[in-house]
């Protein structure tokens, strides 16, 4: 087998597998989409929580004075 060949083959089978894919239809996008989004934000006010509470504690002990 020679490398075109192979490469044909490859291109085929890329092919034949973009066939397979399903895409959603609008209201599952949709509904997926504002799913990430508030996923998004919820994890992200959490780091924001977490970090203010970081924050705070190494503001905390690098103010004592020993």
């Amino acid at each position: 087998m020679t490398a075109e060949n192979s490469g044909k083959g490859f291109w085929k089978g890329v092919k034949a597998e973009f066939k397979k894919i399903v895409w959603p239809d609008k209201e599952d996008l949709l509904k997926q989409s504002v799913a990430v989004l508030a996923v998004s934000l919820v994890t992200g006010a959490i780091i924001a929580v977490l970090d203010l509470g970081v924050q705070y504690g190494v503001n905390f002990l690098t103010g004592l004075s020993l």
